[in-house]
């Protein structure tokens, strides 16, 4: 029963896997021919605006985040662990990406703290983590090794 549930665990990874790969590669293409599309429009090649950009931002944010699931996917693969150190960058990546597409007029005081709140956690678990040197042991095991 352990075997077929470890094959099952195998299987669904890797089909998760494939996926984001597909999403990766579909997301940057529309990225690129978005950006393409953009600059084709008179005028041309001159700056876009605000909401454009922050589309543009936002659009490549969830990119960088679908890599660093990827990155997650592949050590789960490799190391059958999970990496906490790129999970914290894939959820600080995810509030970036919710500040920079946030149209300001439409927060409220709440909700602002609630993401500054949510930024300095993140920001002193990161900092915990880094400051605990578990990631650098572990690589240095590796070499030693």
């Amino acid at each position: 029963m352990l075997a077929f549930l470890k094959s099952f665990e195998r299987f669904i990874i890797m089909a998760l896997l494939c996926m984001m790969v597909l999403v990766v590669l579909f997301s940057t293409v529309e990225l690129g021919w978005l950006l393409i599309e953009q600059m084709a429009h008179p005028p041309r090649y001159i700056a876009l605006d605000f909401q454009e950009l922050s589309h543009i931002f936002g659009f490549f944010l969830a990119i960088l985040i679908g890599i660093e699931l990827l990155e997650t996917i592949k050590m789960y693969i490799e190391e059958e662990r999970v990496n906490v150190e790129i999970m914290f960058l894939v959820a600080m990546i995810a509030v970036t990406r919710k500040v920079v597409i946030l149209d300001i007029k439409e927060i409220t005081p709440l909700g602002a703290m609630s993401i500054a709140s949510l930024i300095l956690a993140l920001s002193i678990g990161y900092y915990a983590l880094k400051k605990s040197g578990s990631s650098d042991r572990r690589e240095q095991e590796k070499k030693d090794v």
